[in-house]
């Protein structure tokens, strides 16, 4: 059991180190290639420097996240050997064209982009990034195609006691993916958005720079709104898809113990207590929850204690009910994050309009801690579609307990759990003093010991900026 407990925090803490940095350099490419697309249009020096600068935060951010990714792989054999066993023809064949093709375009096309300024012909220079960014969309694709089949098992024949691949298509046309993928890439698009956002308020409070900033943060606000909006969409469809494929998940992340009523009110606030299984002190929503399951304002939800008697003549006995409390609440931070963003995109567009923005103080000292918001978002989207899930590591298929390596003891994990937490905390130190200097020293900073610092990008700027 201290191996599985031990096991299971591994994994999590690195999986959500390493989430930080994902939608990042997603949603930053992105950005990068749209404002590289204005200079090619526009012809203005300034959109130039505004490629140059945010593309140095991408840089950062990719490097380190290219780090964190290869723990997260290497776990899967050290610690869940027996989920590596049992998945391995299924899970590995995504995990091994997301290396091996998106990567590689990744990686490729970042070098020509780096290298390539005045070098190339500067729409191919344009295309090498726009190309950075689909692949860091390709990547996710393959990503969560492997994480979809572990929600939704899909196209696999049970043969000498292994999961093996029998229709390859239906793994990548799986329905959880589907409507995962459209949902992560707003996510990350909104994280991007929100990063430069946030630094471009900080910058109009420092009153520096404001026409650089100006023009940052309505292209940041503009995509900051559609990917919010399309977060919000987005995220019906998986409601509607959790309610038939696994509905134990939809009624622990709405607190159901019973079943509801018809129609379905949608809890905004409960006292859960797991241990009577009651749930107290609700604040609802009329209609809301038989809408977000079925895109109508009837319909009921069955709830965890008919699913849990459904199961247990399916699977066995057992505990199939999830951590009800961290489920429930985890969905409704993401919830309030979301709707938080929302709104500051649309007000900031607003303002942007007017032309006031750079004089709205209070505004702008809120869009600087918004930058957190996508993450706080993203995390615990994970935590509750992840946590949700239990007890299964695959549903249906294999239990989390079942999964994790027999033979590696409790100290061990403990030993390389400390090991990596030191590490991810040095990767993190590293990243934040790094976006910190270059922040500072601003789109315009001067050459400095024969350093030029004014083309990041340039094999003398790279190094200075990450020094």
């Amino acid at each position: 059991m201290q191996e599985l407990i031990l096991a299971r925090i591994q994994f999590a803490s690195t999986t959500v180190f390493h989430f930080i940095f994902v939608p990042l350099s997603i949603g930053l490419a992105f950005l990068v290639a749209v404002m590289q697309t204005m200079y090619i249009v526009k012809k203005k020096e300034i959109y130039k420097k505004m490629t140059k600068f945010w593309g140095t935060f991408f840089l950062i951010n990719f490097a380190v996240g290219v780090v964190t990714g290869i723990i997260q792989e290497f776990q899967f054999g050290m610690n869940w050997s027996e989920y590596s066993r049992f998945m391995g023809d299924v899970f590995g064949a995504p995990l091994a064209i997301e290396a091996l093709l998106a990567f590689f375009i990744e990686s490729t096309f970042i070098g020509l982009w780096v290298f390539g300024w005045d070098k190339i012909n500067a729409k191919l220079h344009l295309a090498s990034i726009w190309l950075v960014s689909f692949a860091t969309a390709v990547s996710a694709f393959w990503i969560l195609a492997a994480n979809s089949f572990m929600q939704n098992p899909v196209g696999y024949a049970l043969q000498n006691g292994r999961a093996e691949t029998n229709d390859f298509l239906a793994v990548i046309t799986n329905t959880k993916l589907l409507v995962a993928f459209p949902h992560t890439i707003f996510a990350a698009l909104a994280t991007g958005a929100f990063f430069v956002a946030g630094i471009s308020a900080w910058n109009f409070l420092k009153k520096r720079d404001l026409d650089f900033f100006k023009r940052s943060i309505k292209i940041a606000l503009i995509i900051g709104l559609i990917s919010t909006v399309g977060i919000a969409f987005s995220g019906h469809s998986q409601s509607t898809y959790l309610v038939e494929a696994q509905p134990m998940k939809m009624a622990a992340a709405e607190g159901l113990y019973e079943d509801s009523g018809d129609p379905a009110a949608w809890t905004v606030w409960a006292k859960i207590d797991t241990e009577n299984k009651e749930v107290t002190g609700t604040l609802e929503i009329p209609y809301l929850l038989s809408y977000l399951s079925y895109g109508e304002f009837t319909g009921k939800v069955t709830g965890m204690n008919t699913l849990q008697t459904q199961y247990e003549e399916q699977f066995g006995a057992g505990n199939y009910i999830p951590p009800v409390k961290t489920t429930f609440w985890s969905f409704r931070i993401m919830v309030a994050a979301g709707g938080a963003m929302i709104l500051l995109s649309l007000v900031g567009l607003i303002y942007s309009r007017r032309r006031t923005i750079e004089n709205k103080t209070f505004y702008l000292k809120l869009l600087v801690p918004a930058i957190f918001l996508p993450y706080i978002a993203n995390t615990f989207g994970w935590i509750m579609s992840e946590i949700g899930r239990q007890p299964w590591i695959v549903n249906g298929l294999m239990k989390t307990a079942d999964a994790v390596s027999p033979n590696v003891s409790a100290g061990s994990v403990l030993f390389s759990l400390i090991a990596f937490s030191l590490v991810y905390t040095l990767l993190g130190v590293a990243t934040v003093y790094l976006f910190v200097k270059v922040i500072k020293q601003g789109p315009h900073a001067k050459p400095k010991d024969n350093i030029n610092t004014t083309d990041p990008f340039s094999a003398g700027g790279v190094e200075h900026a990450t020094k």
